[in-house]
């Protein structure tokens, strides 16, 4: 059934499939363009970014290349119950911030950045370590969106991988680089549009080129019980609840979506993140059935290789209009996520890095501006540069992964209880990735005391992370019910049985780790406790800020009334 080369474009149809979607988006940022275009504009768009262009843009940011690519494997991987765990979890990414992130906006409503916040609660210390973890993650994320751009472009046309790496690297910074997140949102919007109609022609045109539901369920035979299994104890235990707890750790530390969260206008926040929530579940949960599709007629992926899998099934079962429709599909969906992280690595340098540390506090917004252009520069080059190498991300993602479960606790320990001090956040962080470390890459035996203590660790974070969940949309007194449950169950059942999966062992283990050492130095610290009023006053607009400034320099001296 498999074909031994993909159907292949000639060059020039490529190059002119990329210029017709890049030029046309930089045509449509043309609209935008502001002579003088302000700093809080090319950050956040004054925070004024309404509901339909904000689920949009949430929408379309998160689902990147990866997605098309690891749902389908996903599919094919672990069965029926395979797109359900990747698209369902993902979708909850987004799901989960909404609690928290309500309570981000009201501690800081002119935040740019959730590191800006975090800066006002603790200082610099705690800040950059949140900016680091966001810049890595953009930086790879940038790179694994340009990496698929030279694998698609160099398997449908001759063209080579580093041009294709090149040519998408380009053509997003083309459009981005002067109004930033302002062009950001706007082309994810269209991008969204085009993005799902192609998507609703393209998975139901694979779908019955294959033969439909009666090929689909005439070849369940060919699943193994595991595969077939709706509640496969394999998917779970692999795919599912690492997944599961991964939900808290990118939703609290990837710019991305807190760039959004400061950007909507305050009231719609909530419909925001729930239409997103539901538009992310339903795209990618239907692009992972191709996978499964092609598991049930004993489809091979091509050269071994599961990134061919999507493109090889469209190949295979659809005439040229269509994969060039898919093509642009793929293009569109890596283009609005690697947009949206140069817009966050912008502004994480012009808020973060700039504003709150080198300038401190009183920053030039024009300065800024020249920042953060030169930031998306640099960042493009270094994910072309990185992307062309076909470097391996995996230790890289793992690490990044790390971080942000290391401060999931700590952060929304920080916004909600006043005793957290930055050492406790700092130290906390630290320890947690350490740890982690030792159980991930098994520099320690997972055998006997030491796997028991790692269990025990994994447990707690079981618990935090059920916890916290519960804690976000029903209030703190079922949230500690729930995470005291939680981990009681965990170490029932996990003992003995958890250091066997050592992803889901050592992410657990992070966030167990981070709560422990954070809640104990913060219970024994004998520092004032905070007082989150003064976040807000420390947290303010850039560009409102030198008006003011200048204003008060500008106007001239008033006459003393008379007594």
């Amino acid at each position: 059934m498999n074909n031994e080369s993909l159907y292949q474009f000639s060059t020039l149809t490529v190059v002119l499939l990329l210029l017709a979607f890049y030029g046309g988006t930089y045509l449509m940022t043309l609209g935008i363009r502001k002579k003088n275009e302000d700093a809080d504009a090319f950050m956040v768009s004054n925070h004024r970014v309404g509901f339909g262009m904000g689920a949009a843009s949430m929408t379309a940011t998160w689902i990147w290349a990866a997605s098309f690519y690891a749902a389908a494997t996903s599919g094919y991987t672990y069965g029926v119950s395979g797109p359900i765990h990747y698209g369902l979890w993902g979708a909850l990414m987004i799901l989960f911030i909404y609690p928290f992130g309500r309570r981000f906006r009201k501690l800081a409503p002119n935040a740019h950045t959730l590191g800006e916040l975090i800066h006002a609660r603790h200082g610099s210390s705690s800040q950059l370590i949140l900016a680091l973890s966001n810049l890595l993650g953009s930086v790879i994320s940038l790179m694994v969106n340009f990496t698929a751009a030279g694998a698609l472009v160099s398997v449908l046309s001759p063209l080579s991988f580093q041009a294709g790496v090149i040519m998408a690297g380009v053509g997003v910074l083309f459009y981005t680089l002067w109004s930033g997140f302002r062009a950001s949102v706007l082309t994810d919007f269209a991008q969204l549009v085009a993005l799902m109609a192609i998507a609703i022609v393209i998975i139901p045109a694979v779908f019955f080129a294959m033969g439909g539901p009666t090929e689909l369920v005439a070849g369940l035979d060919n699943l193994t019980p595991e595969q077939a299994n709706f509640f496969s104890t394999d998917a779970i235990l692999n795919q599912g609840a690492p997944f599961f707890v991964a939900v808290l750790a990118y939703a609290i530390g990837n710019q991305t979506i807190s760039q959004r969260l400061f950007a909507v206008n305050e009231d719609h926040i909530k419909p925001t993140f729930l239409t997103a929530t539901l538009g992310y579940g339903a795209i990618v949960i239907g692009l992972g059935m191709i996978g499964l599709m092609a598991l049930t007629l004993g489809v091979e992926p091509l050269n071994g290789d599961m990134n061919n899998l999507i493109p090889q099934m469209v190949s295979e079962y659809l005439p040229p209009f269509f994969i060039a429709l898919f093509f642009i599909l793929v293009i569109g969906s890596l283009s609005s996520t690697a947009d949206s992280d140069l817009s966050a690595l912008s502004a994480i340098i012009m808020a973060d890095v700039y504003g709150k540390n080198i300038a401190r506090g009183k920053p030039d917004p024009k300065r800024m501006l020249f920042i953060g252009r030169l930031t998306m520069i640099i960042a493009t080059v270094l994910g072309i540069v990185f992307a062309s190498f076909s470097l391996d991300i995996l230790v890289m993602l793992v690490f990044v992964g790390a971080l942000w479960g290391a401060i999931v606790f700590p952060v929304i320990a920080s916004c909600f209880w006043n005793r957290v001090t930055n050492t406790a956040f700092t130290t906390s962080v630290i320890v947690a990735m350490v740890m982690f470390c030792l159980a991930r890459f098994e520099l320690v035996p997972l055998t006997g005391m030491s796997g028991l203590f790692f269990e025990l660790l994994a447990s707690i974070g079981g618990g935090v992370i059920i916890g916290l969940m519960v804690f976000g949309f029903l209030g703190r007194i079922l949230g500690i019910i729930a995470a005291v449950a939680a981990m009681i169950a965990m170490l029932i059942f996990a003992t003995d049985f958890l250091r066997d999966y050592t992803v889901l062992l050592a992410s657990l283990t992070a966030y167990g780790t981070s709560t422990l050492v954070c809640v104990v130095m913060s219970l024994a610290s004998r520092q004032e406790r905070f007082d989150f009023d003064t976040i807000t006053a420390r947290v303010g607009n850039y560009d409102e800020a030198l008006d003011a400034d200048d204003h008060k320099t500008s106007a001239p001296n008033q006459p003393q009334p008379a007594a």
